[in-house]
């Protein structure tokens, strides 16, 4: 394998690390390996620390081919909680709002998932990495600073309930780039006239990359000295 002038790999990120960590391990698992002292790597699409799955890894001048990949489908399972909110609408943050859950169905669920399909404006997470004033929103948002974010225009092709209970979902969906499903989980629980934040996110497909396509991190060493 040729990393300068170009590798492309497919890659399950681990819960907890950002995609950064992710970008930092393959450049250090290559220069400890193949003795590059110096190697461009960046990947394509980033995922949530609380999220695991498909991540795209471009080396040398495969990272051209970035921008490509970014601007492919995106798939996801994702598990809800329903009743609550968390200012991350994830994990990250703890419960700040506890809401009535009794008037919520599968049916109403259903109805609800409807809403979403097709073109739609999203406000982003504030707790995202969308830049104010080149600064992070989630970097001002950890700080207790004021995070205004302006809605975009994404598409949801698909959203479909896979299993329900009456405090949590499960969700499968098929998404255009800049979609956030912690802001699509946000916007559910204040439809559905309660709350609701994300417990579980895997990115299942980029494009015609799958999960059964990706390689751990831990075997990544396995692979290049084989």
């Amino acid at each position: 394998m040729n990393f300068q002038k170009g590798e492309i790999l497919y890659l399950d990120k681990p819960l907890y690390w950002t995609s950064f960590d992710l970008v930092n391990k393959v450049r250090h698992v290559i220069s400890k390996f193949l003795g590059l002292k110096k190697i461009k790597v960046g990947h394509a699409g980033t995922l949530d620390p609380l999220a695991t799955g498909v991540m795209i890894i471009c080396t040398g001048k495969a990272t051209k081919k970035i921008e490509a990949f970014q601007h492919q489908t995106k798939e996801y399972i994702a598990t809800i909680h329903i009743g609550a909110t968390t200012p991350s609408f994830d994990l990250e943050t703890p419960i700040d709002n506890i809401f009535e859950t009794s008037h919520i169905t599968r049916k109403l669920v259903e109805q609800t998932l409807s809403k979403f399909l097709g073109n739609i404006e999203q406000t982003p997470p504030t707790f995202s990495s969308c830049k104010i004033n080149g600064s992070k929103a989630y970097e001002l948002a950890r700080k207790n600073q004021k995070v205004e974010l302006k809605p975009k225009l994404v598409f949801f092709e698909k959203i479909e309930l896979l299993s329900y209970k009456p405090k949590e979902i499960q969700i499968h969906v098929v998404c255009s780039k800049g979609s956030y499903i912690r802001a699509l989980t946000r916007d559910i629980g204040i439809t559905i006239h309660s709350g609701a934040y994300l417990t579980k996110l895997t990115r299942t497909r980029i494009g015609n990359i799958t999960l059964d396509d990706c390689l751990k991190i831990e075997n990544l060493d396995k692979m290049l000295v084989v």
